[in-house]
Protein backbone atom coordinates (compact mmCIF):
# COMPACT_ATOMS: atom_id res chain seq x y z
CA UNK A 1 0.00 0.00 0.00
CA UNK A 2 1.34 3.45 -0.88
CA UNK A 3 2.23 5.86 1.90
CA UNK A 4 -0.84 7.86 2.93
CA UNK A 5 0.41 10.71 5.11
CA UNK A 6 3.57 12.81 4.83
CA UNK A 7 3.83 14.47 8.24
CA UNK A 8 7.39 13.24 8.76
CA UNK A 9 8.52 15.56 5.94
CA UNK A 10 7.85 18.51 8.25
CA UNK A 11 10.36 17.41 10.88
CA UNK A 12 14.10 17.96 10.52
CA UNK A 13 16.07 18.00 13.76
CA UNK A 14 19.17 19.21 11.95
CA UNK A 15 17.46 22.26 10.44
CA UNK A 16 18.77 25.76 11.21
CA UNK A 17 16.22 28.55 10.75
CA UNK A 18 17.16 31.71 8.89
CA UNK A 19 16.91 35.12 10.56
CA UNK A 20 13.80 35.93 8.49
CA UNK A 21 11.76 32.98 9.72
CA UNK A 22 9.21 33.15 12.51
CA UNK A 23 10.16 30.63 15.19
CA UNK A 24 7.37 29.43 17.47
CA UNK A 25 7.72 27.63 20.79
CA UNK A 26 4.97 25.12 21.57
CA UNK A 27 4.25 22.84 24.50
CA UNK A 28 2.65 19.63 23.21
CA UNK A 29 1.45 16.24 24.33
CA UNK A 30 0.96 13.57 21.64
CA UNK A 31 -2.29 11.70 21.36
CA UNK A 32 -2.36 8.19 22.82
CA UNK A 33 -0.32 5.75 20.74
CA UNK A 34 1.45 8.49 18.76
CA UNK A 35 5.14 9.36 18.96
CA UNK A 36 6.40 12.89 19.60
CA UNK A 37 7.80 13.09 16.08
CA UNK A 38 4.47 12.10 14.56
CA UNK A 39 2.65 14.71 16.67
CA UNK A 40 4.96 17.62 15.90
CA UNK A 41 4.93 16.73 12.22
CA UNK A 42 1.19 17.23 12.29
CA UNK A 43 1.54 20.60 14.06
CA UNK A 44 4.07 21.90 11.51
CA UNK A 45 2.13 20.50 8.57
CA UNK A 46 -1.32 21.77 9.50
CA UNK A 47 -0.01 25.25 10.34
CA UNK A 48 1.74 25.62 6.97
CA UNK A 49 1.54 23.78 3.64
CA UNK A 50 0.60 20.24 4.61
CA UNK A 51 -2.56 18.20 4.73
CA UNK A 52 -3.56 14.75 5.95
CA UNK A 53 -2.47 12.81 2.86
CA UNK A 54 0.23 12.81 0.22
CA UNK A 55 -0.52 14.87 -2.89
CA UNK A 56 0.41 13.82 -6.40
CA UNK A 57 1.78 17.05 -7.88
CA UNK A 58 3.16 20.13 -6.15
CA UNK A 59 5.11 23.11 -7.53
CA UNK A 60 8.73 23.27 -6.33
CA UNK A 61 8.13 26.40 -4.21
CA UNK A 62 6.02 24.38 -1.77
CA UNK A 63 9.14 22.89 -0.24
CA UNK A 64 10.43 26.37 0.55
CA UNK A 65 7.15 27.37 2.21
CA UNK A 66 6.64 24.45 4.55
CA UNK A 67 7.18 24.83 8.30
CA UNK A 68 9.90 22.74 9.93
CA UNK A 69 9.90 21.32 13.45
CA UNK A 70 13.58 21.44 14.30
CA UNK A 71 14.12 21.15 18.05
CA UNK A 72 12.47 18.93 20.66
CA UNK A 73 13.11 19.40 24.38
CA UNK A 74 10.89 17.05 26.33
CA UNK A 75 7.36 18.18 25.55
CA UNK A 76 8.50 21.45 24.02
CA UNK A 77 9.13 21.95 20.32
CA UNK A 78 10.35 24.82 18.18
CA UNK A 79 8.93 25.19 14.69
CA UNK A 80 10.30 27.54 12.02
CA UNK A 81 7.95 29.23 9.53
CA UNK A 82 9.29 30.77 6.28
CA UNK A 83 8.51 34.47 5.77
CA UNK A 84 6.62 33.71 2.56
CA UNK A 85 3.78 32.19 4.58
CA UNK A 86 2.76 35.53 6.08
CA UNK A 87 0.96 38.57 4.73
CA UNK A 88 2.60 41.88 5.59
CA UNK A 89 0.86 43.73 8.42
CA UNK A 90 -1.90 41.13 8.90
CA UNK A 91 -1.96 40.01 12.53
CA UNK A 92 -5.16 38.01 11.99
CA UNK A 93 -3.53 35.88 9.32
CA UNK A 94 -0.57 35.08 11.59
CA UNK A 95 -2.91 33.76 14.26
CA UNK A 96 -4.86 31.78 11.69
CA UNK A 97 -1.63 29.96 10.93
CA UNK A 98 0.23 29.38 14.18
CA UNK A 99 -2.90 29.35 16.38
CA UNK A 100 -5.50 27.97 13.99
CA UNK A 101 -6.63 24.42 13.18
CA UNK A 102 -3.70 22.88 15.04
CA UNK A 103 -5.48 23.24 18.39
CA UNK A 104 -8.27 20.93 17.22
CA UNK A 105 -6.15 18.14 15.77
CA UNK A 106 -6.66 14.61 17.08
CA UNK A 107 -2.92 14.05 16.82
CA UNK A 108 -2.27 16.13 19.93
CA UNK A 109 -3.77 15.64 23.37
CA UNK A 110 -2.68 19.12 24.46
CA UNK A 111 -1.04 22.02 22.65
CA UNK A 112 0.02 25.44 23.93
CA UNK A 113 1.51 28.30 21.93
CA UNK A 114 4.03 29.79 24.36
CA UNK A 115 5.95 32.39 22.36
CA UNK A 116 7.23 33.34 18.93
CA UNK A 117 10.28 35.22 17.71
CA UNK A 118 9.01 37.80 15.22
CA UNK A 119 11.80 38.92 12.86
CA UNK A 120 12.39 42.48 11.71
CA UNK A 121 11.10 41.74 8.21
CA UNK A 122 7.73 40.89 9.80
CA UNK A 123 7.25 43.45 12.58
CA UNK A 124 8.33 46.39 10.40
CA UNK A 125 4.83 46.40 8.89
CA UNK A 126 3.23 47.17 12.27
CA UNK A 127 3.17 50.56 13.99
CA UNK A 128 3.50 49.48 17.62
CA UNK A 129 2.51 51.80 20.49
CA UNK A 130 2.13 55.45 19.58
CA UNK A 131 3.83 56.87 22.67
CA UNK A 132 5.91 54.26 24.51
CA UNK A 133 6.33 54.28 28.27
CA UNK A 134 8.28 57.52 28.38
CA UNK A 135 5.74 59.18 26.12
CA UNK A 136 2.95 58.26 28.54
CA UNK A 137 5.01 59.51 31.49
CA UNK A 138 5.53 62.83 29.72
CA UNK A 139 1.82 63.03 28.92
CA UNK A 140 0.87 62.48 32.56
CA UNK A 141 3.81 64.45 34.05
CA UNK A 142 4.91 61.50 36.19
CA UNK A 143 8.67 60.95 36.16
CA UNK A 144 9.52 57.82 38.13
CA UNK A 145 6.82 56.26 40.30
CA UNK A 146 4.30 53.73 38.97
CA UNK A 147 1.30 55.38 37.34
CA UNK A 148 -1.91 54.74 39.24
CA UNK A 149 -5.52 54.12 38.33
CA UNK A 150 -8.74 52.67 39.68
CA UNK A 151 -11.93 51.15 38.33
CA UNK A 152 -15.08 52.68 39.76
CA UNK A 153 -16.46 49.85 41.91
CA UNK A 154 -18.80 48.08 41.68
CA UNK A 155 -17.74 47.91 38.05
CA UNK A 156 -21.27 48.30 36.74
CA UNK A 157 -24.51 49.76 38.08
CA UNK A 158 -23.71 53.44 38.74
CA UNK A 159 -25.26 56.26 36.76
CA UNK A 160 -22.90 58.44 34.75
CA UNK A 161 -23.12 61.14 37.43
CA UNK A 162 -22.43 58.70 40.28
CA UNK A 163 -19.56 57.17 38.32
CA UNK A 164 -17.98 60.57 37.70
CA UNK A 165 -18.32 61.59 41.35
CA UNK A 166 -16.36 58.52 42.45
CA UNK A 167 -13.83 59.23 39.72
CA UNK A 168 -13.33 62.72 41.08
CA UNK A 169 -12.63 61.35 44.56
CA UNK A 170 -10.12 58.92 43.02
CA UNK A 171 -8.26 61.77 41.32
CA UNK A 172 -8.33 63.91 44.45
CA UNK A 173 -6.71 61.09 46.40
CA UNK A 174 -3.71 61.36 44.07
CA UNK A 175 -4.44 58.82 41.34
CA UNK A 176 -3.65 59.53 37.69
CA UNK A 177 -6.42 57.55 36.00
CA UNK A 178 -10.04 56.55 36.48
CA UNK A 179 -10.98 53.41 34.59
CA UNK A 180 -14.14 51.96 33.11
CA UNK A 181 -14.23 48.20 33.53
CA UNK A 182 -14.65 45.61 30.81
CA UNK A 183 -18.44 45.39 30.74
CA UNK A 184 -19.23 49.08 31.22
CA UNK A 185 -19.86 50.48 27.75
CA UNK A 186 -23.02 52.50 27.05
CA UNK A 187 -25.88 51.19 29.16
CA UNK A 188 -29.34 52.58 29.78
CA UNK A 189 -28.40 53.77 33.28
CA UNK A 190 -24.93 55.05 32.25
CA UNK A 191 -24.67 56.28 28.67
CA UNK A 192 -21.19 56.59 27.22
CA UNK A 193 -21.62 60.11 25.85
CA UNK A 194 -23.00 61.43 29.13
CA UNK A 195 -20.25 59.76 31.15
CA UNK A 196 -17.54 61.40 29.05
CA UNK A 197 -19.22 64.80 29.33
CA UNK A 198 -19.59 64.74 33.12
CA UNK A 199 -16.14 63.22 33.66
CA UNK A 200 -14.62 66.04 31.62
CA UNK A 201 -16.01 68.70 33.93
CA UNK A 202 -14.78 66.90 37.04
CA UNK A 203 -11.39 66.16 35.48
CA UNK A 204 -10.90 69.86 34.81
CA UNK A 205 -11.90 70.60 38.41
CA UNK A 206 -9.50 67.99 39.81
CA UNK A 207 -6.62 69.23 37.66
CA UNK A 208 -7.20 72.81 38.77
CA UNK A 209 -7.36 71.84 42.43
CA UNK A 210 -4.36 69.47 42.44
CA UNK A 211 -2.12 70.94 39.75
CA UNK A 212 -1.68 67.40 38.41
CA UNK A 213 -2.56 65.77 35.09
CA UNK A 214 -5.65 63.56 35.33
CA UNK A 215 -7.07 61.16 32.76
CA UNK A 216 -9.42 58.21 32.27
CA UNK A 217 -9.65 54.95 30.37
CA UNK A 218 -13.04 55.19 28.64
CA UNK A 219 -14.24 51.79 27.43
CA UNK A 220 -15.16 52.24 23.77
CA UNK A 221 -15.59 48.47 23.15
CA UNK A 222 -18.34 47.87 20.57
CA UNK A 223 -18.75 47.22 16.85
CA UNK A 224 -15.76 48.77 15.06
CA UNK A 225 -17.53 51.81 13.57
CA UNK A 226 -19.15 52.56 16.91
CA UNK A 227 -15.74 52.34 18.59
CA UNK A 228 -14.48 54.95 16.16
CA UNK A 229 -17.45 57.19 16.95
CA UNK A 230 -16.80 56.89 20.67
CA UNK A 231 -13.08 57.50 20.26
CA UNK A 232 -13.87 60.72 18.38
CA UNK A 233 -16.10 61.87 21.24
CA UNK A 234 -13.32 61.22 23.74
CA UNK A 235 -10.84 63.18 21.64
CA UNK A 236 -13.30 66.06 21.10
CA UNK A 237 -13.60 66.49 24.86
CA UNK A 238 -9.83 66.80 25.15
CA UNK A 239 -8.95 63.41 26.58
CA UNK A 240 -5.86 61.37 25.74
CA UNK A 241 -6.95 57.74 26.37
CA UNK A 242 -9.47 55.08 25.41
CA UNK A 243 -9.86 51.50 26.57
CA UNK A 244 -10.58 48.47 24.39
CA UNK A 245 -11.39 44.89 25.40
CA UNK A 246 -8.82 43.61 22.92
CA UNK A 247 -9.58 39.88 23.08
CA UNK A 248 -13.31 40.12 22.50
CA UNK A 249 -12.98 42.77 19.77
CA UNK A 250 -10.14 40.89 18.04
CA UNK A 251 -6.87 41.80 16.40
CA UNK A 252 -8.48 43.26 13.27
CA UNK A 253 -10.51 45.79 15.25
CA UNK A 254 -7.53 46.68 17.42
CA UNK A 255 -5.38 47.31 14.35
CA UNK A 256 -8.08 49.57 12.90
CA UNK A 257 -8.46 51.49 16.16
CA UNK A 258 -4.69 51.83 16.58
CA UNK A 259 -4.60 53.79 13.33
CA UNK A 260 -7.75 55.76 14.06
CA UNK A 261 -6.81 56.61 17.65
CA UNK A 262 -3.29 57.44 16.55
CA UNK A 263 -4.66 60.14 14.27
CA UNK A 264 -6.70 61.49 17.21
CA UNK A 265 -3.74 61.46 19.60
CA UNK A 266 -5.35 58.83 21.83
CA UNK A 267 -3.40 56.18 23.71
CA UNK A 268 -4.98 52.72 24.08
CA UNK A 269 -5.42 50.89 27.36
CA UNK A 270 -5.96 47.19 26.58
CA UNK A 271 -8.21 45.16 28.85
CA UNK A 272 -7.70 41.41 28.46
CA UNK A 273 -11.24 40.23 29.32
CA UNK A 274 -11.80 36.62 28.15
CA UNK A 275 -8.07 35.89 27.87
CA UNK A 276 -8.16 33.23 30.57
CA UNK A 277 -10.43 31.06 28.40
CA UNK A 278 -7.31 30.22 26.41
CA UNK A 279 -4.34 31.37 28.56
CA UNK A 280 -5.09 29.81 31.95
CA UNK A 281 -4.51 26.14 31.09
CA UNK A 282 -0.75 25.59 31.30
CA UNK A 283 -0.99 22.69 28.84
CA UNK A 284 -3.35 23.97 26.17
CA UNK A 285 -4.14 27.28 24.50
CA UNK A 286 -2.05 30.42 24.13
CA UNK A 287 0.16 32.07 26.73
CA UNK A 288 -0.56 35.53 28.12
CA UNK A 289 2.91 36.72 27.19
CA UNK A 290 2.25 35.90 23.54
CA UNK A 291 -1.03 37.81 23.67
CA UNK A 292 0.91 40.74 25.16
CA UNK A 293 3.46 40.44 22.35
CA UNK A 294 0.76 40.63 19.69
CA UNK A 295 -0.80 43.67 21.32
CA UNK A 296 2.51 45.52 21.62
CA UNK A 297 3.18 44.82 17.95
CA UNK A 298 -0.27 46.06 16.94
CA UNK A 299 0.13 49.15 19.06
CA UNK A 300 -1.61 49.30 22.45
CA UNK A 301 0.10 51.38 25.14
CA UNK A 302 -0.53 48.99 28.01
CA UNK A 303 -2.27 45.72 28.75
CA UNK A 304 -3.41 43.98 31.90
CA UNK A 305 -0.80 41.51 33.10
CA UNK A 306 -1.88 40.32 36.55
CA UNK A 307 -0.51 40.88 40.03
CA UNK A 308 0.93 37.62 41.30
CA UNK A 309 -0.45 38.51 44.74
CA UNK A 310 -4.08 39.50 44.09
CA UNK A 311 -7.23 37.58 43.18
CA UNK A 312 -6.27 36.52 39.64
CA UNK A 313 -4.07 33.62 38.55
CA UNK A 314 -0.54 34.25 37.33
CA UNK A 315 2.87 33.24 38.69
CA UNK A 316 5.73 35.67 39.28
CA UNK A 317 7.61 34.06 36.39
CA UNK A 318 4.66 34.62 34.05
CA UNK A 319 4.34 38.25 35.15
CA UNK A 320 8.02 38.89 34.51
CA UNK A 321 7.73 37.26 31.09
CA UNK A 322 4.83 39.56 30.21
CA UNK A 323 6.67 42.59 31.58
CA UNK A 324 9.83 41.77 29.60
CA UNK A 325 7.78 41.28 26.44
CA UNK A 326 6.22 44.71 26.84
CA UNK A 327 9.04 46.80 28.29
CA UNK A 328 12.30 45.57 26.82
CA UNK A 329 13.83 46.61 23.49
CA UNK A 330 15.64 43.27 23.27
CA UNK A 331 13.95 40.45 25.15
CA UNK A 332 16.21 37.76 26.55
CA UNK A 333 15.05 34.13 26.38
CA UNK A 334 13.64 32.39 29.44
CA UNK A 335 13.60 28.61 29.21
CA UNK A 336 10.24 27.25 28.16
CA UNK A 337 8.71 30.73 28.65
CA UNK A 338 10.22 33.31 26.30
CA UNK A 339 12.14 33.37 23.06
CA UNK A 340 14.52 36.11 21.98
CA UNK A 341 12.85 39.18 20.55
CA UNK A 342 14.43 42.28 19.05
CA UNK A 343 11.72 44.93 18.87
CA UNK A 344 13.71 47.27 16.63
CA UNK A 345 11.84 50.56 16.31
CA UNK A 346 8.65 49.29 18.01
CA UNK A 347 8.09 51.35 21.16
CA UNK A 348 7.60 50.00 24.67
CA UNK A 349 4.29 49.41 26.46
CA UNK A 350 3.35 49.30 30.13
CA UNK A 351 2.15 46.19 31.94
CA UNK A 352 -0.93 47.04 34.00
CA UNK A 353 -1.23 45.21 37.31
CA UNK A 354 -4.77 44.77 38.61
CA UNK A 355 -7.07 42.40 40.44
CA UNK A 356 -7.60 42.28 44.20
CA UNK A 357 -5.02 44.83 45.26
CA UNK A 358 -4.99 47.20 48.25
CA UNK A 359 -2.33 49.42 49.89
CA UNK A 360 -0.91 46.58 51.99
CA UNK A 361 0.06 44.63 48.85
CA UNK A 362 1.82 47.51 47.10
CA UNK A 363 5.34 46.51 48.28
CA UNK A 364 4.94 42.97 46.92
CA UNK A 365 3.65 44.16 43.56
CA UNK A 366 6.42 46.73 43.21
CA UNK A 367 8.99 44.10 44.12
CA UNK A 368 7.86 42.16 41.06
CA UNK A 369 7.40 45.02 38.59
CA UNK A 370 9.69 47.78 39.84
CA UNK A 371 8.37 51.24 38.96
CA UNK A 372 7.62 50.83 35.25
CA UNK A 373 4.00 49.73 35.32
CA UNK A 374 0.42 50.90 35.74
CA UNK A 375 -0.83 50.07 39.24
CA UNK A 376 -4.61 49.62 39.30
CA UNK A 377 -6.08 49.50 42.81
CA UNK A 378 -9.87 49.61 42.80
CA UNK A 379 -11.80 47.79 45.51
CA UNK A 380 -8.72 48.43 47.63
CA UNK A 381 -9.36 52.18 47.59
CA UNK A 382 -13.15 52.31 47.43
CA UNK A 383 -13.40 49.91 50.38
CA UNK A 384 -11.22 52.10 52.61
CA UNK A 385 -12.96 52.84 55.95
CA UNK A 386 -12.85 56.57 55.19
CA UNK A 387 -13.84 56.37 51.54
CA UNK A 388 -12.34 56.50 48.06
CA UNK A 389 -10.20 59.61 48.47
CA UNK A 390 -8.57 58.24 51.62
CA UNK A 391 -8.04 54.87 49.92
CA UNK A 392 -6.27 56.46 46.97
CA UNK A 393 -4.15 58.56 49.34
CA UNK A 394 -3.22 55.42 51.30
CA UNK A 395 -2.07 53.75 48.10
CA UNK A 396 0.04 56.75 47.13
CA UNK A 397 1.56 56.72 50.62
CA UNK A 398 2.41 53.04 50.20
CA UNK A 399 4.12 53.79 46.88
CA UNK A 400 6.07 56.64 48.49
CA UNK A 401 7.17 54.30 51.28
CA UNK A 402 8.49 51.67 48.88
CA UNK A 403 10.37 54.26 46.83
CA UNK A 404 11.89 55.76 50.00
CA UNK A 405 12.91 52.36 51.38
CA UNK A 406 10.47 52.56 54.29
CA UNK A 407 8.20 49.85 55.61
CA UNK A 408 4.47 50.44 55.45
CA UNK A 409 4.36 50.26 59.25
CA UNK A 410 6.86 53.11 59.51
CA UNK A 411 5.01 55.16 56.90
CA UNK A 412 1.66 54.59 58.60
CA UNK A 413 2.86 56.20 61.84
CA UNK A 414 2.52 59.63 60.19
CA UNK A 415 -0.15 58.86 57.60
CA UNK A 416 -3.59 58.10 58.96
CA UNK A 417 -4.98 56.98 55.58
CA UNK A 418 -2.39 54.23 55.26
CA UNK A 419 -2.77 53.30 58.92
CA UNK A 420 -6.51 52.84 58.47
CA UNK A 421 -6.01 50.80 55.30
CA UNK A 422 -3.57 48.46 57.02
CA UNK A 423 -5.97 48.16 59.93
CA UNK A 424 -8.63 46.80 57.59
CA UNK A 425 -6.65 44.69 55.12
CA UNK A 426 -3.13 44.23 56.46
CA UNK A 427 -1.47 41.98 53.88
CA UNK A 428 -4.61 40.05 53.05
CA UNK A 429 -4.55 38.34 49.63
CA UNK A 430 -8.03 37.86 48.18
CA UNK A 431 -9.01 34.83 46.13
Amino acid sequence: MAKIDWYDKFVDLGYKPSKDEIVVLFYFEPAAGMSKKEAIGRIASESSTGTWTTLTKLPPRMKKLQATAFKIDGNYVKIAYPSGLWENGNACQLLSGIAGNIFGMKGVKNLRLIDATLPQNYIKYFKGPQYGMQGIRKMMRVKSRPLTGAVVKPKIGFTAREHAAIGYETWMGGFDFVKDDENLTSLKFNRFDERVKIMTRLRDKAEKETGEAKSAFFNITAETEEMKRRAKIVADYGWNYVMIDVVVTGTAAVQTLRDYCGDLGLAIHAHRAMHASFTRNAKHGISMQFLAKMMRMIGVNQIHSGTGVGKLVGSKEELLSIADTLREKKVKPRKHMLLEQDWGSIKTAFPASSGGLHPGLVPEVMKIYGNEFILLVSGGIHGHPDGTRAGAAATMQAIDAVMAGETLTEKAKKNIELKRALGKWGKYKPR
